[in-house]
């Protein structure tokens, strides 16, 4: 899946200029010099922590992390949109800069991809240093169909930071490879923008993947702006479903489940008990607020999505988000039979047994027009494709999830180009 063509990528920089990339950007932070002072513990976060679940916070901006930070908080997430509001700011202007003049040899074509690396690089070490914990880090969107240089920068990753990252991949054909791939080498790969069981339980029992997805509020998102119901109830009930399903098979290798895109402080009282919460500050703040006597893991089935009269679930392929189905379970059999050459392989053998719709096959002008949709698919647009096992809810909403994550690469290369002139 790619939210857009791009022209042929560079061969990834010599062994020895990356150890100059890596040390650039460990220079001057050393994280074992500074250890993060501990922060106080709440009794909201410490109630929600009894349960098991580890909480992260859904930002990179530094000052905002600490506003909300609290003793019980071991991670920060980022991503694409979250680093490039950074950049626009100014705040990397600096170091933009020096990373140029000491790259200065690298190849027109070479040099956004290494200076993107760089940013996300250095962005994650200085949150590492201040807050400590786990830190995600995310691939330069023109990496997304690409299975060995994604492997190739997420390498890099981890050995800028190997106590600290975890690698953000975009599920897909190639991220699935990719994860694959990285598993014998112990990197952290989380598997980012899902939005079903089905994709979770495959990203965990065939790529075993340390951290798979579900994008809660996008789901029901989905549903209330194309006025298919309120949304409420589906994305809790698709991540709900998909823990179970994922501790099914967390046995020799562990997959944690995350719960991410939360949009209410309700949202994560609910949704207690799932191994990761990645919450915005302001959810943060709003959750911080609730009183809570008694900390209950929900099931699946306490949430109820109801549809608008003349609305069919049936038509919507709507328990594609919330289960898995034997075509699934018997692609993955089919996968660790025999793994696939390539991501091309991964998508082909998906359609012959029955579960193409994971990978749809879009032309330009539909993957356009996903780009053109923003983060939630217009569902009148696909309604047919969805109802012909061409495309699903959940497969749309990945593919428009990496369109945004894209616009959003492509604004900060267009800064950092603006800057160098």
């Amino acid at each position: 899946m790619a939210a857009r063509i791009v022209a042929p990528l560079p061969d990834p920089p010599s062994a020895e200029v990356a150890e100059d990339i890596r040390a650039f950007v460990l220079e001057g932070l050393d994280l074992a010099a500074a250890p993060p002072e501990p922060a106080a513990a709440h009794p909201f976060w410490s109630g929600l922590a009894g349960t098991g679940t580890q909480l992260w916070l859904d930002t990179g901006a530094p000052d905002e992390a600490a506003a909300a930070w609290s003793g019980e908080f071991t991670g920060l997430t980022t991503n694409n949109s979250l680093l490039n509001a950074e950049v626009q700011r100014g705040a990397c202007d600096d170091f933009i800069r020096e990373a140029a003049r000491r790259f200065s040899r690298l190849t027109p074509n070479l040099r956004g991809l290494e200076l993107s690396f760089m940013l996300n690089a250095r962005h994650g070490l200085r949150l590492a240093r201040r807050f400590g914990g786990k830190i995600s880090v995310e691939l330069h969107t023109d990496l997304a169909n690409d299975v060995e240089r994604t492997c190739v920068y997420a390498r890099r990753y981890y050995e800028v930071c190997p106590e600290h990252f975890v690698v953000k991949i975009p599920f897909g054909a190639a991220g699935l490879l990719a994860a694959r791939q990285l598993l014998d080498e112990e990197v952290p790969v989380s598997l980012t923008l899902g939005f079903s069981v089905r994709q979770c339980f495959l990203a965990a029992a065939f790529a075993h993947a340390a951290y798979v997805n579900v994008f809660v509020g996008r789901i029901g998102s989905y549903l209330a702006d194309n006025g298919l119901g309120d949304g409420a109830g589906a994305g809790e009930k698709t991540v709900l479903a998909s823990q179970k399903y994922v501790r099914e098979v967390s046995t020799k290798y562990s997959t944690r489940q995350i719960a991410a895109s939360l949009r209410q402080g309700s949202q994560v009282v609910a949704l207690a008990g799932v191994d990761v919460l990645t919450i915005p500050p302001k959810v943060a703040a709003e959750a911080a607020t609730l009183e809570v006597t008694e900390w209950k893991p929900q099931d699946p089935g306490a949430f109820a999505v109801t549809l608008p009269e003349g609305v069919a679930a049936g038509e919507l392929r709507l328990n594609r988000l919330w289960e898995i189905g034997p075509s699934v379970r018997r692609l993955i059999a089919d996968l660790n039979l025999g793994l696939p050459e390539n991501a091309g392989d991964l998508a082909a053998r998906a359609r012959e047994l029955g579960v193409g719709d994971l990978f749809p096959q879009l032309t330009n002008v539909e993957m356009n027009r996903i780009a053109a949709d923003g983060k939630i698919p217009k569902h009148a647009t696909w309604a047919e494709r969805i109802r012909s096992n061409g495309a699903a809810i959940d497969s749309l909403l990945t593919l428009a999830g990496l369109a945004a994550f894209d616009a959003d690469q492509r604004r900060l290369d267009d800064h950092v180009r603006a800057l160098l002139r």
